[in-house]
């Protein structure tokens, strides 16, 4: 992090990534329902999530797939982690997780406290393998969270299902071709396709596909 003016962004161009958690060992410290909001999250992600926090709500001491460890954070363990999420009201705390995450090397955000994080979370907007991420740089979430809603109204299911099936179709060039690296791609998705798949009709939708991209004479 680097030292700025309120007005300008806290971090100089932060580098977007999706962080591949299945498996990986997460520490949140918080119990709240910002706690519960985030353990959920990487729950979906496939995390192997812990959660250290003297109380906790429902959503986290009743979730079997969460280990809640009912108590105070413990300085340094977070070094046992992957990543670290603190969601607590305690600036102190999230401090200290923030310390020990830069001198263990391991990457930390804390709800609504940019200044201890060494990475920042954007809203998302998720259909199927689907997702769209808005960020602000951490300067405004409340901006984030108006342009996820307003994408959430254009992104609907369908898109997910349109996902679906151009990966499925990318497959089949795959192996009958050996390459998916088609002329035709940017030609496949118009308004038309994505009205087929409103309608229900997959099949209509997979043979526009399949004949944009030449691939009528291939066998699937």
């Amino acid at each position: 992090m680097w030292p700025a003016p309120v007005s300008a962004p806290i971090f100089h161009s932060p580098y977007p990534v999706n962080l591949d958690l299945r498996g990986r060992r997460v520490l949140v410290v918080g119990g709240g329902p910002v706690g519960a909001r985030k353990a959920e999250g990487l729950v979906r992600a496939g995390a192997v999530v812990t959660v250290v926090a003297p109380t906790a709500v429902a959503e986290i001491a009743r979730n079997p797939d969460v280990r809640w460890h009912q108590r105070e954070y413990c300085r340094g363990e977070v070094a046992s982690y992957r990543i670290a999420i603190t969601a607590t009201d305690d600036p102190v705390v999230n401090a200290q997780v923030a310390r020990d995450g830069d001198a263990a090397n391991v990457l930390v955000n804390s709800a609504d406290d940019p200044a201890n994080c060494s990475f920042i979370l954007p809203s998302v907007v998720t259909r199927r393998d689907l997702q769209i991420a808005i960020s602000t740089n951490g300067r405004s979430p409340a901006l984030a969270r108006w342009a996820r809603r307003r994408l959430e109204a254009i992104f609907t299911d369908v898109h997910g299902q349109l996902l679906d099936l151009l990966s499925d179709v990318r497959d089949e060039a795959r192996n009958a071709l050996g390459t998916s690296e088609l002329p035709g791609w940017d030609d496949v998705i118009d308004d038309y396709l994505i009205e087929l798949l409103a309608d229900g009709q997959l099949d209509a939708a997979r043979q526009r596909v399949r004949a944009t991209l030449g691939l009528q004479g291939v066998t699937p």
